[in-house]
């Protein structure tokens, strides 16, 4: 492992009381806040450096470009090269012996938990390199950090996990919102929505009114990819979850109320039940057959055009199809939640989530890499990843109330929109490409008056309906917003606690892998089933296969962990 050359002492206090908060462009010291000595105006380099970042959660491969990317360049002196976790890449660079400059992990288990085994990630406090470079971090993730500390059995810290929280008794935002046309909904005379049944029904409907997109190819009810896919068909097992309220664990799903582990494989569970559903749009010519080959990108665009109609997530959903020519039209997405639905709301974590950030030990830059992290939990940093520059796209008003620019209302609804001097090409050509959070989007901003980094907490976003259209959803809702209406319905909230999964053996995971294999190219077949018939014999093909290979071992496994999560959150909860 690389040693550090430590900074001087004046130098590592001035970095400590905030110089990494503010620190500006290259070597230039007046564009590091002016802090002329600091220590990071010594590790700045004077030549770009191109960091690696091995990253388990991106969808993008390559240089970090656009806006974001010369935020790094003007800030850091670095360009971004994003290594996507795709087959065998996790094994061959530990075979390798560098995971690159920073890391990022999907889970906190298993690859994680052998990597620091195996002397593969950074010790954040050797050589005061958090205390130096971290400084914001340690101040305000100490939570975090001991629950990583916890988590391989050595005592170090080796980096914090996601969705870090301000506060332990707060929820977050809803993450499952179950977006309709609404424009088509009301055409259809509003039916009243239990049901999956009743939800097919609906876009059987809808696409009888309006068979073409707006660039008049033929719509369908929801449109899926597959390149999210993990142990499980993500579409499948987040509709599961959003229907039942039980969240994604293992081969399955976790029952916040009672603890009990349900395998997928569950009969008539609630991945059979959502993966019927979605068959049964299939056969009526309601599911994209596009959603097996395209990419995230190919069924954006179709969100983006009109070609599906609904989306249990609002991100995939309203967030690109209200756009300002869409609700002139009189066109919009809302949630419009199947009444028997219970979605699952998770409650925030001050211990953080799975998703861990680290550093690679044999990197050569572990101030830089350090100090990126770091104002990437600042404020600012944060902001930027999720709405763009400070200053460009969204800023503080004299009140301490968070705003978007007009240019921001624009890039939120239009990802195409071009971005002004010093910036080039579209926003999306800059969306922050590590697919990974610091802190929960809804925990307290400081530099707010009580706002959360969620726009949807804005003052400025607590406006009187904008539209007839938004007019006619909240009577319809009963509601002034989305979480109100949410709130209002069932739901089932999945608490928070220190809990980490623990690692598998060699055997399990390789049986594991294997279960994987079954499931998923099982699961995408019987979805593309041509009748009722052929589902039921692709199904059981499906488990007869996994069983083969082992799943009932891994369900077992899964089954202590979930005993072991139900007793660290009544922990958590002092029961």
């Amino acid at each position: 492992m690389k040693k550090m050359v430590k900074a001087a002492g004046v130098a590592a206090l001035a970095l400590a009381t905030g110089a990494l908060m503010s620190c500006g462009g290259n070597s230039n010291a007046a564009k590091n806040g002016g802090a002329k000595d600091s220590a990071l105006a010594k590790i700045i380099p004077q030549k770009t450096v191109t960091l690696q970042v091995y990253d388990q959660l991106a969808n993008y491969s390559g240089e970090q470009i656009g806006w974001f990317g010369q935020i790094m360049l003007d800030k850091f002196n670095v360009k971004l090269n994003i290594i996507p976790e795709s087959g065998n890449t996790y094994t061959t660079r530990m075979e390798n012996g560098n995971l690159g400059d920073i890391v990022i992990w999907g889970a906190d288990s298993d690859d994680y938990l052998n990597a620091v085994d195996k002397g593969m990630l950074y010790d954040w406090e050797e050589d005061d390199l958090l205390s130096n470079y971290g400084p914001y971090i340690k101040a305000h993730m100490g939570q975090a950090l001991e629950k990583n500390r916890g988590l391989a059995g050595d005592n170090k810290v080796h980096g914090f996990g996601f969705d870090v929280s301000t506060s332990s008794k707060d929820r977050q935002t809803f993450f499952y919102t179950w977006d309709l046309r609404y424009d088509l909904y009301e055409k259809i005379g509003k039916p009243e929505i239990k049901n999956y049944d009743d939800l097919h029904a609906a876009l059987k409907k809808m696409k009888e009114i309006c068979p073409t997109d707006d660039n008049g190819n033929e719509t369908y009810g929801v449109s899926l990819f597959p390149d999210w896919d993990g142990s499980m068909v993500m579409y499948v097992k987040s509709l599961g979850t959003a229907y039942v309220g039980w969240d994604e664990f293992g081969f399955g799903f976790y029952d916040p109320t009672t603890g009990t582990y349900h395998s997928c494989l569950e009969e008539n569970g609630p991945y059979y039940q959502a993966l019927k559903f979605l068959n049964g749009l299939y056969q009526d010519g309601l599911l994209d057959p596009d959603s097996q080959s395209q990419t995230y990108d190919g069924m954006n665009e179709n969100y983006v055009n009109g070609t599906a109609f609904w989306n249990i997530f609002n991100w995939m959903a309203s967030g690109v199809y209200n756009t300002d020519e869409h609700i002139a039209a009189g066109k919009a997405m809302y949630p419009v939640r199947p009444t028997q639905a219970s979605p699952i709301c998770y409650g925030q974590s001050v211990f953080g989530g799975n998703r861990v950030w680290s550093i690679g030990a044999n990197t050569e830059y572990p101030e830089l890499c350090m100090a990126i992290i770091n104002w990437l939990c600042t404020p600012e940093g944060f902001m930027t990843t999720l709405y763009g520059p400070k200053g460009v796209t969204w800023d503080y008003d004299a009140n301490k109330k968070t705003y978007l620019t007009d240019l921001g209302k624009k890039t939120q609804t239009d990802q195409s929109t071009p971005m002004p001097a010093p910036y080039s090409g579209l926003y999306k050509d800059g969306l922050f490409q590590m697919n990974n959070t610091t802190w929960a989007k809804d925990a307290t901003n400081p530099e707010t008056d009580g706002e959360t980094y969620n726009k949807a907490s804005w003052a400025s976003e607590t406006l009187p309906a904008q539209s007839d259209i938004e007019a006619a959803w909240r009577k319809w809702a009963g509601a002034d917003s989305v979480e109100e209406y949410l709130g209002n319905g069932a739901y089932v909230l999945a608490p928070s606690s220190a809990y980490a999964q623990g690692a598998q053996t060699d055997e399990l995971s390789a049986i594991s892998n294997q279960v994987a294999n079954a499931i998923k190219p099982g699961t995408w077949r019987a979805m593309y089933a041509k009748s009722d018939a052929e589902f039921a014999t692709l199904f059981d093909s499906m488990v007869k296969e996994a069983k083969s290979y082992g799943i009932d071992k891994v369900d077992d496994f899964f089954k202590a962990e979930a005993a072991k999560k139900k007793a660290a959150e009544d922990k958590a909860a002092g029961k």
